[in-house]
């Protein structure tokens, strides 16, 4: 198996570049059918294929394709995707993610420009900013998502701007810089409960990004809605499920995104279950009575699907 590691903020890249691996071993059996609910058809609409000729256009990366995403189909058809900047290439090997990596790229300084570009030809209300994790970068790209952030509002006055970040190693200086920005919404997932975080997320940590969304509401109090995502199927439990909502609300998270993980490749983690629609209902219900202002839960649901169902004041 190639073995991934990172030393400081400088990345070993040996064994890793350019390969799509996750740091678990290939799974030899083949993925599990998918249960009825899950089964999506494919839609036929001509937005689709202008929203593709759209981000090609404009050589712009989304987390749509990049981390397979069941729902860029309908997403696309409806004229809205999720921007990933400053490249394709990651610098972390997490074991649920599609996103491959290997050596990154330099940063390309157009592209905050062609991201606000697309925003105004789609005439997006609500826009979702992510990105991959630039470990090599000494700001870990917080810098990138500034000027983007800048940029899409200098573009499109008014819009909704929410941004789905890494943790950047929860160094002060580069949460700072995002903020200064001013995106509505600062989206950090926690991804999976706290026993399962070490095989599942690559040198990320549990406890580091409850601490980046608390700082994150500690700075900015109510001037910004803190939101956070959990994977469900990995094989956590409910308890676990439950501690998990219950350290992101005492986090101050205000909004929660649960879905169900699906195995984008043999090489990465298995699903251990399929999550029924009815438990998602439940734990949507538990996640409202526990206090957050706003929960999508669902199998097909991901952190930036139909985000623009809670729409914060732009300004």
């Amino acid at each position: 198996m190639a073995r991934f590691w990172l030393t400081s903020t400088r990345v070993n890249w040996q064994n890793l570049e350019a390969t799509h691996m996750s740091p678990v071993e290939p799974i030899a059996k083949p993925r599990p059918r998918l249960p009825e609910w899950l089964r999506l058809p494919l839609p036929t609409t001509q937005s689709f294929g202008r929203t593709r000729a759209l981000l090609d256009e404009l050589k712009l990366h989304t987390v749509c394709e990049s981390a397979k995403c069941p729902n860029h189909w309908e997403c696309w058809s409806k004229g809205t995707a999720t921007f990933m900047i400053a490249g394709d290439h990651c610098t972390r090997a997490c074991g649920f993610c599609a996103v491959k990596t290997a050596r990154p790229l330099a940063l390309e300084l157009d592209e905050p420009a062609r991201v606000a570009e697309a925003t105004r030809r789609m005439k997006l209300r609500h826009v979702v900013i992510t990105a991959v994790a630039r470990d090599d970068l000494a700001d870990g790209g917080a810098e990138h998502f500034r000027q983007t952030i800048e940029k899409v509002r200098e573009l499109n006055p008014g819009i909704a701007i929410e941004v789905l970040v890494p943790d950047f190693l929860d160094r002060e200086e580069s949460i700072d810089i995002v903020l200064a920005a001013r995106p509505h919404i600062y989206n950090h997932n926690l991804e999976t409960v706290r026993r399962l975080t070490p095989a599942v997320r690559h040198r990320a940590t549990y406890d580091r990004s409850l601490r980046v969304l608390d700082k994150v509401k500690g700075k900015m109090g109510n001037s910004i809605h803190t939101k956070s995502g959990i994977m469900l199927g990995l094989g956590e439990t409910e308890e676990e499920l439950f501690e998990a909502m219950r350290d992101l609300r005492r986090a101050h998270c205000d909004i929660l995104t649960l879905g169900q993980y699906l195995q984008p490749t043999l090489r990465h983690l298995p699903v251990v279950e399929f999550v029924t629609p009815d438990a998602f209902a439940r734990y949507k219900t538990a996640a409202e009575e526990m206090g957050f202002v706003h929960v999508a839960s669902g199998p097909l649901v991901r952190s930036s699907y139909h985000a623009d169902e809670f729409s914060p004041t732009a300004s």
